[in-house]
């Protein structure tokens, strides 16, 4: 493709955005899966300057706002392409020739807005504070109110693109042979501070030509995440229920901590995402001792309610908001695609009270999300001990830095994606397994 033609699929593509009910990832997608004949490195620098001009949408509103232009896609990308690549006056004009797959040339209008434009920076002194961390309105309170005076350094911090992280399966493989086999096939890693199994790409690489995931030595999985399994502490001959297990991530880890020895059920509404958890198993070597129960059939739902304390961890990371991961989805700033924060703390709620019924006496019941909320996070977890008074917030050991009692984290103290996770624990002497 021209350069002129990757300007007009872009903008294509934001032109798709208001009339899509999935998020931008898909949308993206779905562009690409009609147009077979894109070649890779087109549909690369595509998605990536789609990304970007995503994560620079309410700086680029308040540029359209101040300069009374209309907020098109098409005025979009030239606001972007001259505050954001500092481009001038005759290479919008050169992208913008009109020739075959290419945009229309400028309008006078248009290049009045060019050059109004010409010379300034993305990030205007006059912006709101809001706006230049791009925090939307929706949240903006609540965030303000918990981050205080840390609001804008933690918003800045999730406006870059999130790292490539590795989880290493341990199972299969140490971290030291897994580094070793992927700097061989060119993929430079290095190891990270909290999860002690997690590597990191130094840049963005084509993982799936190593030798290390084709042996299924190693998932993509962000350090956050992986924290996650790493509190619940799950050891070789447990029985475990990952509730919210979708397509199984959390469960490999789990699995590769107990050594392949025990038992953990993986359950989800989403019967799609945990077959595709099914192959991931197989590959990781850890299938046999896992089970899939799907919560969309009747029998399973069944089957849960006679599991009445008989689980040593319960571990439910929940549908949320994904304030944290607005670093890899910056389109849910702006667009709800599911329920309303309001509705998702009932369904939390809800989930809380269902599947802790089977941790047993002195198990653990663990609470995740990927939300920086408190209405998500240290507020549901207030309510549910509120509830239920047989279980105790177990503190996270302050020598883990993930914070206490609970684990919060953020891509500006911990350079992971936003993630809670809250361990309690059911009161009385644990039964023998």
């Amino acid at each position: 493709m021209k350069p002129q033609a990757r300007i007009q699929a872009t903008i294509d593509i934001f032109e798709k955005l208001p009339e899509s009910r999935v998020p931008l990832d898909g949308v993206v997608g779905d562009y690409m899966r009609h147009r077979r004949y894109i070649g890779s490195k087109d549909r690369a620098y595509v998605a990536e300057l789609v990304y970007e001009m995503m994560r620079s949408y309410a700086r680029l509103e308040w540029w359209l706002e101040s300069k009374k232009a209309e907020d098109t896609p098409r005025n979009r990308m030239i606001a972007y392409l001259m505050l954001a690549q500092e481009a001038d006056k005759k290479r919008l004009t050169g992208l913008f020739d009109g020739s075959k797959y290419a945009p229309e040339p400028l309008s006078e209008e248009e290049i009045a807005f060019v050059q109004a434009l010409e010379g300034q920076p993305l990030e205007h002194k006059s912006m709101p504070p809001a706006a230049r961390v791009e925090c939307p309105p929706l949240y903006e309170e609540k965030l303000k109110t918990y981050f205080g005076e840390a609001f804008e350094a933690e918003m800045s911090a999730l406006l870059s693109s999130a790292t490539l992280d590795l989880r290493v399966n341990t199972f299969t493989c140490d971290v030291e042979k897994a580094k070793n086999y992927l700097e061989a096939d060119g993929v430079k890693v290095d190891r990270t501070p909290y999860s002690p199994i997690c590597l990191r790409a130094r840049a963005k690489t084509y993982i799936s030509r190593s030798k290390a995931w084709t042996k299924g030595w190693v998932e993509i999985q962000d350090e956050g995440s992986q924290l996650i399994a790493h509190v619940c502490d799950a050891q070789p001959g447990m029985q475990v229920l990952d509730y919210c297990a979708g397509a199984g991530g959390k469960t490999l880890a789990l699995a590769a901590a107990m050594q392949r020895k025990g038992r953990i059920v993986a359950m989800d509404l989403d019967e799609r995402r945990l077959n595709k958890g099914r192959v991931r198993y197989k590959k990781a070597g850890v299938a046999d001792i896992i089970e899939v129960r799907a919560l969309s059939e009747d029998k399973q739902r069944k089957w849960l309610k006679r599991q009445k304390e008989k689980f040593d961890i319960v571990l439910t990371d929940v549908p949320c908001t994904g304030t944290g991961t607005w670093r890899r989805n910056p389109d849910m700033r702006w667009t709800v695609y599911g329920p309303s924060l309001e509705e998702l703390v009932e369904i939390q709620a809800d989930i809380m009270d269902r599947a802790s019924k089977a941790v047993k006496p002195g198990g653990k019941f663990v609470y995740a999300t990927c939300s920086l909320l408190p209405d998500e996070n240290e507020m549901q977890v207030e309510a549910f001990l509120a509830r239920n008074p047989d279980f105790e917030v177990q503190p996270l050991d302050d020598t883990l830095k993930l914070g206490s009692p609970y684990m919060r984290l953020t891509p500006h103290r911990h350079q992971t994606d936003g993630f809670f996770a809250a361990v309690l624990v059911r009161k009385g002497e644990s039964l023998v397994s």
